[in-house]
């Protein structure tokens, strides 16, 4: 039986994907790859959005929104998990995990609300086409964006407050985490004090911003669908399915792998696969999410075609200027 410890908790220590020292360079090299990756792309949808007039419809205001969350969620875990590889660490300060965890918190549950929102915005451009800009308008656009940020600090802030309890707790002498940030389902299961309520409370914020964003999504995406049917022609049919799958595809991989890290964290105790489902929504999802939407919509596609073709004859002024 391990002893309790009471002193103030100082550090913990994250543990890697692997501690073989051979595959150190290669978990550097890829997950600084896919972090590139992810800032870049994301980057460019927002850079698209503003310099574009024709992109200034609420579909790509809300996708703007969501390149930045996603560029904020995967700075939140990423750089630190590179810089313990490159300095050869493992630990994590008191503070630094509470500030992990968070601004993860946060931007989790953003993601999954802007993702609600953009359904509501699909939705009302299907089933009610002529209303579309009298409904959607800037007013609106905004106040679903603001509130959609509320509602993550709300939630963000509730989990800190149950993490600063779960932290006075009494800890066993392990204070090592299987994972490559501070989650706080972890953190729990460090705790040799009982902790339903903190349980509870961290379940409860999954529902609110996890199953319910999730039930309003289906039931959107119904009446999507029972509208897509009614169209005659079968070419309207396909040009609504081609709007609606970059979302759709993108709600799949972050819902999917999000909830299974909170289902299967309840019914199982092996840490790797939740260590590959939270890799799956935390990294993989914001890298390919630039991809799916700048492939499939043909605005998109057209504005960041004419972003990159003058991107070798701004650099050639450049160059010009300074000679």
């Amino acid at each position: 039986m391990e002893l309790w410890n009471d002193t103030r908790i100082s550090e913990f220590f994250l543990l890697r994907f692997s501690d073989a020292p051979a595959l150190q360079p290669l978990i550097f090299g890829l997950f600084l790859s896919m972090y590139l990756i992810s800032v870049c792309g994301n980057l460019l949808i927002i850079l698209a959005v503003n310099s574009d007039s024709h992109l200034h419809t609420p579909m790509y205001f809300f996708l703007s929104n969501l390149s930045f969350v996603d560029i904020c969620f995967t700075s939140t875990t990423i750089p630190k998990m590179l810089w313990n590889i490159q300095t050869e660490s493992k630990g994590i300060t008191y503070e630094g995990c509470i500030t992990q965890m968070y601004f993860y918190m946060l931007f989790a549950g953003l993601d999954d609300i802007l993702l609600t929102v953009m359904a509501y915005d699909r939705y009302v451009a299907i089933c009610h086409p002529l209303h579309y800009t009298v409904i959607m308008n800037p007013w609106l656009c905004g106040v679903l964006v603001l509130v959609s940020w509320i509602m993550g600090v709300l939630n963000s802030l509730l989990q800190s407050l149950i993490t600063l309890t779960v932290l006075r707790l009494p800890f066993c002498t392990n204070m090592k985490i299987p994972h490559f940030f501070c989650d706080l389902l972890e953190v729990l299961k460090l705790t040799c004090s009982d902790t339903l309520i903190n349980n509870v409370v961290v379940y409860f914020g999954a529902i609110v911003l996890g199953v319910f964003p999730l039930f309003w999504i289906f039931f959107s995406y119904s009446l999507i669908f029972s509208s897509i049917l009614r169209i005659s022609s079968a070419r309207g049919k396909y040009k609504a399915f081609y709007t609606c799958g970059s979302h759709l595809f993108v709600i799949s991989l972050f819902c999917s792998t999000s909830l299974g890290v909170y289902l299967s964290s309840a019914v199982t105790s092996s840490s790797r696969t939740i260590l590959v489902a939270s890799v799956m929504y935390t990294v993989v999802t914001p890298m390919l999410n630039p991809f799916i939407y700048s492939l499939r919509i043909r605005d998109m596609k057209g504005t960041l075609g004419r972003l990159l073709s003058r991107a070798p004859s701004l650099n050639d002024g450049i160059v010009l200027g300074l000679s």
